[in-house]
Parts: structure tokens; C-alpha cells; sequence
């Protein structure tokens, strides 16, 4: 059996985009409209940032904190890699979508652009409380060390 793992490092870039929900408005493509973002420069992928908010927003799990750069909402990134959405409204249940950006791509043998690699994809829509599921067993002290050999 094959095992690929993804490891995920510093400067991860991320933006946490604040929407109402909405009848007719799907979670797993993003709004037209926002009412506030910040801008986190580093371990924004689902395993950190995702658990922290997910963490901070459900009432099973310990306080948890996580900063960011409070931005316009049309303020955009050219550099994110992950684009969050965090669904709520009153007397509604709070929901989170993830949505891996898809960045201009440049090529690795000629070193020239090569245009927008494609669409960006929805990778998770749920409650704080799947996002945890999913994505906690990763939480692991180990999962973070840049050194990975059996010296730690």
C-alpha cells in the first residue's frame, strides 16, 4: 500500500472570510459577498489554522487562539494557498468551508509562467466539530517537525 503525507510548514498563507448564511447559497462555492477577512501569513493550512478556528468555535474543545491581519474585504492575495469561510447567522449552526486556492502556475524545467492552474477547490464543508474529526488526528507533536529523521 502506498501512503502519500502531505507535510505542512511555515508561510502558509491563508484569509478567513466572515459570510452570512443564506437560503440558496452553498457552502462549497464562495459568496458573493463577505463581511470581514484577516489575513494569516504562516501555518494556515486545514491541520493548523483550520483546527484553531474549528477549536474556537465549538463549545467541546479547549480555548483555543489564532492571529491575524484584519483587511478590507476586497483586499486580495496573489501568495494564499487556503481560503476559509466561516458560514453563521442568527439562530443557525456555524459552518466552515475550505477551499485550496489555485495559484498561477510557473513551470519547473523553463521557469515561465504558465497561466492559473485551474479552478479553486473546495476541500472541506462541515461543522467545527467534522473539521476537527477530520483533520485533528494530525495534531500529532511530530506531524510539525521540519526535522524528520529518528534524531527528532
Amino acid at each position: 500500500m502506498l501512503i502519500t503525507k502531505k507535510y505542512n510548514f511555515m508561510s502558509t498563507r491563508a484569509q478567513v472570510r466572515f459570510a452570512t448564511r443564506e437560503d440558496g447559497v452553498s457552502f462549497s462555492e464562495h459568496p458573493d459577498k463577505i463581511h470581514a477577512q484577516f489575513y494569516v501569513h504562516s501555518d494556515g493550512y486545514p491541520e493548523g489554522l483550520g483546527l484553531q478556528i474549528a477549536c474556537s468555535i465549538s463549545e467541546n474543545s479547549p480555548n483555543t487562539s489564532f492571529y491575524g491581519e484584519i483587511e478590507h474585504v476586497q483586499t486580495l492575495h496573489g501568495d494564499l494557498e487556503y481560503i476559509y469561510y466561516i458560514w453563521s447567522d442568527y439562530d443557525k449552526e456555524t459552518w466552515i468551508s475550505i477551499f485550496e486556492v489555485a495559484n498561477d502556475s510557473y513551470c519547473e524545467h523553463c521557469h515561465q509562467y504558465t497561466g492559473r492552474k485551474s479552478e479553486d477547490k473546495c476541500i472541506f464543508v462541515g461543522k467545527p466539530n467534522k473539521l476537527i474529526t477530520t483533520y485533528g488526528s494530525q495534531l500529532d507533536e511530530s506531524y510539525y517537525k521540519l526535522n524528520t529523521n529518528n534524531d527528532g
